[in-house]
């Protein structure tokens, strides 16, 4: 029995470590929202702050969620830019995109995810693809803001909800930044000791939805983002049968646009030629 002893530790180490294996599995699972969304709703900044006359909008989706949204209007825009952002934080955030926006001429209409800002609600996928339809029928038929000079943008999560909302539209253009082919091949690569393709709620779909769009797509994605890999826009160019147009950046996912911001830049206002060239 004293050489047995052993043995029974062993075996109850593991059956223990196999149990916390499970109850973690089963919180992943039931949690999985609490890994996709990162919302706050303090406004860090807005447009005001850099002199920049700006709507402070509500929208109101299909579903009867109050979303929140703002116009940045220029004068003779060379287009209109329909931003979707990440999984964090809310459109206060992205204030540098909004400044290179107006400096390229471009106005720009951003929304607030449910559960984001001061958005109602609470993220859900279906939801956040009832948001970018809302966004869209605002500047389609409250703006008049003819379809063909849209330009719809996606960051990260956003690209997605971008390339979706791109699919059963007709946008003049698609601009996908530090996008995944799924969340499900994020999700892999997180989790590798989790059967997650089986088991994760969310598909956030990029590749599937980007078979479908019929407008130029530019894709802007860092050799260095260690998040989501460049590999995953390889995938994207790949799927594309139109124009289409890969550009590398440096830094990592959240500090790409910070350091290669005249690079964003060059590729949005070159994709704005080709616009303006084929008209």
């Amino acid at each position: 029995m004293i050489y047995q002893k052993p043995i029974f530790i062993i075996i109850y180490v593991i059956i223990f470590l196999f149990f916390l294996f499970i109850v973690y599995a089963v919180y992943l699972y039931f949690n999985q929202s609490k890994y996709v969304y990162f919302p706050t709703n303090d406004i860090a900044a807005t447009p005001s702050d850099l002199d920049l006359f700006y709507e402070d909008l509500m929208l109101e989706t299909s579903d009867g969620i109050k979303i929140s949204a703002w116009y940045i209007p220029v004068e003779n825009p060379k287009a209109t830019l329909l931003f979707f952002h990440g999984n964090g934080g809310n459109i206060s955030y992205q204030i540098e995109f909004i400044e290179m926006f107006y400096s390229l001429n471009i106005s720009t209409f951003i929304i607030d995810y449910r559960g984001y800002g001061k958005s109602e609600g609470a993220p859900t996928e279906e939801g956040t693809y009832l948001d970018s339809e809302a966004a869209w029928d605002y500047l389609v038929n409250k703006k008049n803001t003819y379809p063909s000079s849209i330009v719809i943008y996606g960051n990260s999560l956003g690209g997605p909800i971008a390339a979706r909302l791109a699919e059963k539209n007709n946008p003049a253009a698609l601009i996908l930044d530090s996008t995944f082919t799924s969340i499900k091949d994020i999700a892999v690569k997180l989790y590798p000791f989790l059967p997650v393709k089986k088991f994760l709620k969310f598909e956030y779909d990029t590749i599937r939805y980007l078979k479908g769009v019929d407008c130029p797509i530019l894709i802007i994605h860092s050799i260095g983002d260690s998040y989501i890999p460049f590999s995953h826009a390889e995938k994207l160019f790949d799927t594309v049968d139109g124009k289409k147009e890969l550009v590398e950046t440096k830094g990592d996912h959240n500090t790409s646009f910070m350091i290669s911001r005249q690079i964003y830049k060059n590729s949005i206002d070159n994709i704005l030629k080709i616009l303006t060239k084929s008209d």
